[in-house]
């Protein structure tokens, strides 16, 4: 998927929960609005898609209030007074955390700052059709066996398809 797909994937996404994409390019980035194909072009191919990432208003549409969130939490290390007054060090293993929160949007804006390819972190929060499993489409395995008779093995071989066209056309 190139950078353009991603972009105009993201920016639908968050169009579809409310951001308005054509004020926010206006007046944020200063630039006149000619349509989406070209705004998110320019955002991809002048690499000012940073400015569209992290950005508030993009970030809050992007992620919705309330959505569950789930986050791993470190491992953790520290000194502590126990009841009878001895510093003791406590270690906790890493967990991990679900929640819901009207504010998901600000934790994920914070580890989007976090990570080294912003974008490459962006793709795993859109499900797109390269990503679903072909076998999803299948129907599941029938238990019962079915009530057709299995093929019978024909002497003569069944004509290719070139042979059965040039049936039709004489």
């Amino acid at each position: 998927m190139t950078r353009f797909e991603l972009l105009h994937l993201l920016v639908a996404q968050a169009r579809s929960n409310g951001f308005d994409f054509r004020k926010w390019y206006t007046t944020r980035l200063g630039l006149p609005w000619e349509s989406t194909q070209q705004s998110v072009e320019t955002l991809s191919t002048e690499r000012r898609y940073y400015a569209l990432l992290f950005s508030h208003d993009f970030a809050s549409s992007f992620w919705k209030p309330g959505e569950r969130i789930t986050f791993q939490v470190p491992n953790q290390t520290f000194t502590r007074r126990m009841a009878d007054g001895s510093i003791a060090t406590v270690s906790r293993k890493a967990y991990t955390r679900r929640s819901t929160r009207p504010d998901a949007w600000r934790y994920h804006l914070r580890e989007l700052a976090l990570s080294e390819e912003p974008l490459r972190t962006m793709r795993k929060y859109l499900r797109v059709e390269e990503d679903l499993d072909p076998d999803d489409d299948q129907p599941a395995p029938s238990i019962v066996p079915s009530q057709t008779p299995p093929p019978k093995s024909l002497d003569k071989p069944a004509p290719a398809k070139i042979a059965l066209v040039r049936r039709r056309l004489t």
